[in-house]
């Protein structure tokens, strides 16, 4: 069933015919938003987006794969945006969302592309759903044992990943986003990013106004909570099945959070499977938001890497 809710509605400039719809799509037990481009027959890519994003993230993305004959499919993470607000929010449940969203899209495989969260998911998804992952391509975003480690190892990632330990609070990181009509996203978005000017106001409207929505900033936070709760569990989910399949990790090199250390061949070496090596890309003048600060360069990227599905 389409829809295009208020919140949802996407502009873009793009080929004439390469039109971005919004679908709800159920899977795992519930309904997820979705923007979906590109042939209906194309390779399936699921695109995951962070914190505190949206599927509209992607909104660079979609019409590029869709234009080379992919079909694109983003949607709102559980509890994000128009997808259904209902936890847990731990990583089995995400992977489990993965397998869901490509079986519910009719596909037995996909191409999998995460930023931040989104990519921590789709390492998860990788290592615990492998038969559902063709390949992984992951932008500003580490298995969470690689970063774990490196936050024990590295003293400036440590103090880069301090506000964790705040999000893990009760309480007080509800208020802090929500405060000013969820302005927080506005500030982490453009705070986060090297070009600023990727960000116009009437985009971060969009962000801004899906945090401040009740539960929602819970539901982001769950995110922070479940994982590092649970992290002893996601390590044994990469030692029983280590990702084999293809993997481009795409990195700004400018990021303020994430330092590149944690997808280095030492900190990958426990996810990886054993010969399977990481491809590397430096963007070197974006952030931690890259898709957005330098779009072409990732549709570049991307899509130099993509054609192994053919």
């Amino acid at each position: 069933m389409s829809f295009v809710p208020k919140m949802s509605r996407i502009v873009l400039n793009r080929p004439k015919g390469r039109a971005v719809d919004a679908h709800r799509v159920r899977a795992n037990g519930i309904e997820f938003a979705t923007l979906q481009a590109g042939p209906v027959d194309g390779p399936l890519v699921l695109l995951l987006h962070g914190f505190p994003e949206l599927a509209r993230s992607w909104r660079h993305q979609l019409p590029a794969l869709a234009a080379a004959g992919y079909r694109a499919v983003a949607p709102d993470l559980r509890g994000y945006g128009e997808t259904e607000l209902r936890g847990p929010y731990d990583l089995g449940t995400l992977a489990a969302d993965v397998e869901g969203l490509v079986h519910a899209l009719g596909r037995e495989r996909a191409t999998l592309v995460g930023h931040d969260w989104g990519a921590v998911v789709a390492w998860s998804a990788a290592a615990r759903v492998p038969h559902v992952v063709e390949q992984l391509a992951v932008l500003n975003g580490p298995p969470l044992p690689a970063l774990a480690a490196e936050i024990r190892h590295n003293r400036r990632q440590a103090r880069r990943s301090a506000y964790v330990a705040y999000f893990n609070l009760p309480v007080l990181p509800e208020r802090t986003l929500t405060r000013d009509g969820g302005a927080f996203a506005a500030r982490a978005l453009v705070g986060g990013s090297h070009v600023r000017t990727a960000w116009t106001s009437e985009e971060l409207a969009h962000y801004t106004a899906a945090l401040a929505r009740p539960g929602r900033a819970a539901a982001a936070l769950g995110y922070y909570r479940q994982a590092f709760r649970h992290g002893r569990a996601e390590r044994q989910a990469f030692r029983r099945s280590p990702v084999a399949c293809p993997v481009l990790v795409v990195w700004g090199l400018e990021d303020r959070f994430i330092g590149l250390g944690t997808v280095s061949a030492e900190r990958l070496a426990s996810c990886l499977a054993p010969g399977n090596e990481a491809e590397l890309r430096i963007v070197e003048d974006a952030g931690h938001f890259v898709q957005n600060e330098a779009p072409q360069r990732v549709n570049e990227e991307l899509l130099r890497w993509l054609p192994r599905l053919r």
